[in-house]
């Protein structure tokens, strides 16, 4: 039967009764069975540990989602040994039956979807819209990934010299670590675990702690689709004793990685350190955040640029390496825009994220929050102006009220380093050219937007806005696996480019 073409999977409409009756009945199930603990899983093996942590609700802090294993350097090393054996026996399936099990996998997922979105509402403050979307992309991730892995095993195009017979064939790599963030925790812990093993790979993967349970969610559905065990291990636990000893190992090939700046390099430092016994350079693969901008022109529509930025800044709270934490605005209509940010900003909605009223849930975890607090007063200290925001809302919760500091220096602590919550920075820009040098003037390099009525500004953005995705007219968040492929230069990290043709 032939593969149709990919397609990006639609999203559930909430406003439907039915839909919203299948997710309210998701959360109660779930609900009903939260506390259980979970093994780490190690060639098809359930492996308990002596030492355990708990992953919570950060909408309410008192319910715990699960109860999972710290795994030790042992359980890493011996997750080592089984992946490196089934290395030998998976390289040799053939194209077609890997991409097969990504297949299988989408079709579970459609069938588990509202149970899937449920985990992520509960365990990581997704709202029933982010969580739904999150889903949507792991599902579009496994059927893109399939694809380009038979296109990977077809006949690749070289030149034939007279006499010869020339053939390019791609092979596999070896053992894979996996180490996926908190935020997309079933989109990007998706993407990066079937890519490695549909292309002939074997996978070790280090959930966050954060986001354990969604996590074993996926391996269960790789083992309902019948993938040998062994080809993807689990090993839950602290980075130092599994993620370290994992990225360290003689027979690791590659790691792939999303999360912070500061992790993101020490991976890539050890990483590059040859071991006793390491035959090879490791690969690295890494997504390592932003400090984004999105920049507003004079002469646009002021309204639909406030609305493309309170959703890019404060959708999930902030909590997205694409989110929009600076908006540089050009000076004729910055007073203007700032009162419609403003008024957007405090009307927005705050609290438990299974309530489908609430834009915004909880930040993830305590000391995240604590650590924007310090942030915002910072950004007062060096002569920001509060406009919105800046304390806690109400609930048990780790709740923040969406924040808006006007007037910030270009080269403040907040204008540079990444906050990942709802602070957004407000910059003055004395024209459209003092915009994009203020745009530029940061480390990072992942995603932007531009709001103009210019052609020729726009055309200047695109030559000159360095970011690896750039969205004109448009919010700078939401990109979609085969349309937007994703990746960033600079210090968001390698611009691998997650749901793209290079991945």
């Amino acid at each position: 039967m032939a593969i149709k073409p990919f397609k990006n999977e639609k999203l559930s409409d909430f406003s439907k009764p039915e839909t919203r009756r299948k997710q309210v009945t998701a959360l109660e199930i779930l609900e009903a069975n939260l506390s259980k603990e979970y093994p780490n899983i190690i060639g098809g093996e359930k492996v308990y540990s002596n030492e355990k942590f708990e992953s919570i609700n950060p909408s309410n802090p008192q319910q715990i989602m699960g109860v999972f294993q710290k795994g030790t350097a042992q359980d890493a090393n011996k997750a080592m040994d089984i992946a490196v054996a089934k290395f030998e026996e998976w390289k040799f399936v053939p194209a077609k039956k890997r991409a097969d099990y990504l297949f299988r996998a989408a079709k579970i997922m459609r069938k588990r979807r509202f149970e899937l979105n449920a985990t992520m509402i509960l365990e990581v403050g997704k709202t029933w819209i982010e969580a739904d979307a999150d889903t949507a992309e792991a599902i579009d991730f496994l059927e893109f990934y399939a694809r380009e892995m038979l296109r990977y095993a077809s006949k690749q195009p070289v030149i034939q010299y007279k006499g010869e017979k020339n053939e390019l064939v791609y092979i596999p790599l070896g053992v894979g670590v996996v180490i996926p963030p908190w935020n997309f925790p079933l989109a990007i812990l998706t993407g990066m675990t079937s890519a490695a093993f549909v292309a002939g790979n074997t996978v070790i993967l280090k959930p966050s702690s954060d986001s354990p349970l969604i996590a074993y969610k996926l391996m269960e559905i790789i083992e309902e689709v019948g993938l040998p065990a062994g080809i993807v291990n689990f090993v839950a636990g602290p980075g130092r004793a599994v993620g370290d000893t994992l990225v360290t190992h003689p027979k690791t090939r590659f790691i792939a990685f999303t999360g912070s700046k500061e992790v993101g390099i020490h991976i890539n430092v050890e990483a590059a350190r040859v071991q006793p016994g390491q035959i090879w350079l490791k690969r690295v693969v890494a997504e390592m955040g932003g400090k984004d901008s999105i920049i507003v022109d004079d002469g646009v529509d002021l309204d639909e640029a406030a609305a493309g930025i309170i959703v890019s800044a404060f959708g999930y709270q902030g909590q997205k390496c694409s989110a929009c934490s600076r908006a540089i605005v050009h000076e004729k209509v910055y007073d203007r825009l700032l009162e419609l940010l403003v008024y957007k900003a405090n009307s927005l909605t705050v609290g438990p994220a299974k309530d489908p009223q609430n834009f915004m849930g909880p930040v993830i975890n305590k000391s995240s929050l604590e650590k924007m607090l310090e942030y915002i007063q910072t950004g007062i200290n060096e002569g920001g102006k509060l406009a919105a925001g800046g304390v806690r809302a109400q609930g048990e919760g780790f709740f923040l009220r969406p924040t808006i500091i006007a007037d910030v220096d270009p080269k403040g602590t907040i204008a540079q380093e990444e906050i990942f919550g709802p602070v957004l920075a407000v910059i003055k820009a004395k024209d459209f050219d003092h915009a994009l040098e203020i745009a530029n003037n940061t480390e990072y390099g992942l995603t932007g937007a531009v709001y103009s009525k210019n052609r020729k500004r726009l055309e200047k953005a695109k030559e000159l806005f360095h970011v690896g995705n750039l969205y004109l007219n448009r919010k700078c968040t939401g990109a979609m696996v085969g349309v937007h492929p994703f990746g960033g230069f600079n210090m968001s990290g390698t611009d691998s480019k997650a749901g793209g043709r290079d991945y």
